[in-house]
């Protein structure tokens, strides 16, 4: 999800120290019908057929899609962010993204990169047993995950490109796939950027001060050997849950104090009455090492892959410094929109992303003072003021 390194690192402690029978579901208040519905089972009950789709990606992780068959012959790729899953894209129903591009007969693809709730499975690997299947970043969602869906995607519908949107990470992965394979540049006819990630040099507090100290505490927690970070069925979904579904007094700790001060604070869009329908769905499960990767970028100030250390980064990519991704490739049509209150896509730092893109068709700020990193998929007044936004570039480039 977007609650990137202050919940990810909390996650890490609180897993090795508990076991989820200390919290069991009885304690917790029942959670509402779209909290327990998973993709398919939600966009049925807001009207639309639902497919699942296994893609195999070059080496070997299985990614399930969900498709919600549309008319229009573009289809439109969604990709969540750190932590998340296809859900996010859906969770608010009628006013949620995927169901008003439905409504509108969209061919809606909403991908689930590796290591999510969806996407736990292998051909080889076993996520509870091997250790391997966890190593990944943000790189090989893009380099991969999104390679492997959006052909996937273009042999079943027999179209020549898709619409991809990202939110978060999903832009990340967006922006290492069309700068690291830049043939499939002319695979993504546009690709929306919802609170772009790629360069993160204006953080402000508590996440640039847990990030300066990321390498201090993955060191004291390394002989832990934890490789997954809020599994789904895992202890930190538990105590999020227990601790969040307590009524107005969690909701005040949780989110104003908890989730804000990472995401930006706006009560308005993250209504009490909606925390129990994200508690069911969040988090959705993502490696270390990909959170360990987005800390690597706020330190070097460089959008680059993976740092392994002079003597790793010698053999993999021939220089002692990952060389940095090289955005003059990515020369598919990019919009990117951005929140003055998102306190992990900075508008300065996506001012500078914009800078390295040879052809942004749309730079947008968000009109609304308020508007933080989770309004861009969670908010409850969407149609009304991202959609607006949005919507005519479907409608220009489909």
């Amino acid at each position: 999800m977007k609650i990137k390194i202050t919940f990810a690192y909390l996650v890490i402690i609180v897993n090795s120290a508990l076991a989820s029978s200390l919290f069991p579901t009885s304690l917790t208040t029942p959670l509402p019908e779209d909290a327990l519905l998973n993709f398919t089972g939600l966009g049925v009950k807001y009207g639309h057929k639902v497919e699942e789709h296994s893609v195999v990606t070059e080496d070997g992780y299985i990614l399930l899609v969900f498709r919600i068959p549309g008319k229009r012959k573009t289809p439109v790729m969604l990709m969540h962010g750190t932590g998340d899953s296809s859900d996010s894209y859906i969770i608010r129903g009628n006013r949620s993204l995927a169901i008003s591009l439905a409504n509108q007969d969209y061919d809606v693809w909403a991908v689930n990169g590796r290591g999510n709730r969806y996407s736990r499975r292998h051909v080889r690997l076993n996520p509870d047993k091997n250790s391997a299947f966890w190593d990944f970043s943000f790189h090989e969602r893009g380099y991969y995950d999104l390679a492997a869906t959006i052909d996937y995607i273009l042999q079943i519908t027999g179209e020549t490109g898709v619409i991809s949107v990202g939110h978060s990470q999903g832009t990340t992965n967006n922006f290492v796939l069309l700068s690291s394979r830049p043939e499939y540049n002319d695979k993504v006819k546009l690709c929306i950027a919802l609170a772009p990630v790629a360069f993160l040099d204006n953080l402000v507090l508590p996440i640039s001060l847990l990030a300066a100290f990321g390498p201090t505490i993955d060191g004291l927690l390394s002989p832990l050997q934890l490789n997954e970070i809020g599994g789904y069925r895992g202890i930190e979904r538990s105590l999020f849950k227990f601790f969040c579904n307590q009524g107005i007094i969690s909701y005040v700790v949780c989110v104003i104090i908890g989730i804000f001060p990472g995401q930006g604070y706006d009560a308005k869009r993250l209504e009490p009455s909606f925390l129990p329908v994200a508690l069911g769905h969040v988090p959705a499960g993502d490696s270390k090492k990909g959170l360990l990767h987005h800390n690597q970028a706020v330190l070097s100030k460089r959008f680059a892959p993976y740092d392994y250390g002079p003597v790793k980064n010698k053999k993999l990519y021939g220089h002692t410094v990952p060389p940095e991704y090289n955005l003059s490739q990515a020369t598919a049509k990019i919009a990117l929109i951005v929140g003055k209150n998102d306190h992990l896509s900075r508008v300065r730092d996506v001012e500078k992303l914009k800078m390295h893109l040879p052809n942004v068709v749309k730079y947008h700020v968000m009109q609304e003072n308020e508007w933080n990193h989770l309004d861009f998929v969670w908010g409850n007044d969407m149609p009304e003021t991202l959609f607006p936004v949005i919507f005519p570039l479907f409608e220009k480039y489909s």
